[in-house]
């Protein structure tokens, strides 16, 4: 958000009683440095107003800006404080600006309904009350070097949060009462914008967990993420957190390292393995790489032994009906061992397919003989069981390069 600088002075103008009372801003406003205002009432900054806060406001009721807010100077960390004690709005059909903002609405359920849009430069403290808008329409944008701290179950953004910039950063989202952090590694560009949100709702009725193959074992059914790009072209880690009172034990139980991140693939129509680095103490999961998409995320426990060296996951059913889903032999990772081979046989070992540098887009197999060696070139097979052979180089952790191989059953049916 673009501000201008510049020294105002200040003009108030009182309406209503005590009880009721109402404080409009409908001229220049500036709060300075060390110094400190308080509204009882309803605040209304007017189209013709601006106030500059390099002070502290203190704001005990709802909050409205159709005008400019915003700051002067940054080194004056202007704080502006919501102290209710009953629900406060904060709306206006203007952004505001703060540098610094504190939540501390006693108030249970949601105590700060958001309809308007803020942008947060600095610091956001959540120190009691949940700032609601998902049901209300308003945003909440962090900006290139903003954080916040004290986040918890008590207080948070229940809703999606916004993050602009080229910094790493944890969403203070939560939902239905609950804490349910997310974070992105370090993004590229300044102007990258991610979005994220939690829901405390099994996903499965629209995204079925049976629709799970690979290593996946079992899925949380309890609470899901997204997690999306809008602007920019990053690839970021991504880290998701477990709460013992939202997370099922069917996750947590058992080693820890077997709990990774899985992302819904809408290409594909079913869940993939993101991989997983636990950190037990902090009880949160990160993606192995760079997530391979964005959308909807949860936690899964896995089958840790079918992981093949280099985190290979060899997904062993395609549906080729031009569905658009499950459309082709998904080998998780391959693209990263681009020195491999992948050959296909049928059930009496004769070839139909072969391939070097097979990856996850273009060079992959489709339910179709392909290849100089192969049979029946360029035709569909039949519905049946297959078998595959995948090899590829490997380089582990030591800088020593060896050849994995990987034999296994493939099946095709292209009536589903």
């Amino acid at each position: 958000m673009k501000t201008q600088k510049h020294r105002i002075l200040g003009l108030l103008l009182m309406t209503g009683l005590a009880t009721t009372a109402q404080t409009s801003n409908f001229g220049e406003l500036s709060i300075f440095p060390e110094t400190q205002m308080s509204i009882v009432g309803d605040f209304n900054n007017t189209p013709t107003g601006a106030v500059m806060n390099d002070g502290e406001l203190i704001v005990y009721s709802d909050f409205n800006n159709d005008g400019l807010y915003s700051y002067l100077d940054s080194a004056n960390n202007g704080l502006t404080r919501f102290e209710g004690t009953s629900v406060q709005q904060i709306t206006g059909g203007q952004p505001t600006e703060f540098y610094n903002v504190l939540f501390n609405n006693s108030s249970s359920g949601s105590a700060l309904e958001l309809i308007g849009d803020i942008s947060i430069v600095n610091r956001a403290e959540f120190s009691n009350g949940i700032v609601k808008n998902n049901d209300f329409g308003g945003r909440i944008e962090f900006e290139q070097f903003a954080d916040h701290k004290y986040t918890s179950n008590a207080s948070h953004v229940d809703g999606s949060v916004h993050k602009i910039g080229d910094t790493a950063f944890d969403f203070p989202i939560g939902n239905g009462g609950f804490y349910g952090k997310a974070a992105i590694s370090v993004p590229d560009a300044d102007t990258d914008l991610f979005v994220a949100e939690y829901f405390l709702e099994n996903s499965n009725a629209l995204h079925p967990h049976n629709l799970a193959v690979g290593v996946i074992k079992i899925i949380d059914d309890a609470e899901y993420w997204i997690i999306t790009r809008e602007q920019g072209s990053s690839e970021v880690l991504l880290t998701l957190s477990w709460n013992d009172d939202t997370t099922p034990a069917a996750i947590t139980a058992g080693p820890t390292s077997a709990i990774h991140v899985v992302r819904w693939d809408e290409q594909q129509g079913f869940w993939i393995d993101e991989g997983g680095i636990v950190d037990e103490v902090n009880q949160t999961v990160t993606t192995r790489a760079e997530v391979s998409s964005y959308g909807v995320f949860t936690l899964a426990r896995v089958k840790e032994e079918i992981i093949l060296p280099g985190d290979i996951v060899v997904y062993n059913a395609i549906s080729p009906n031009d569905d658009n889903q499950n459309n082709f032999f998904y080998i998780q990772g391959i693209a990263n061992y681009p020195n491999n081979t992948v050959r296909v046989y049928n059930r009496w070992g004769v070839k139909v397919f072969e391939t070097t540098g097979y990856n996850e887009t273009d060079n992959v197999f489709t339910g179709f003989s392909d290849g100089k060696t192969t049979v029946s070139k360029d035709k569909q097979l039949p519905t049946g069981t297959y078998f595959y052979v995948i090899n590829y180089e490997y380089t582990d952790g030591a800088g020593s390069s060896r050849t994995v191989k990987k034999a296994g059953y493939l099946y095709i049916n292209k009536d589903e």
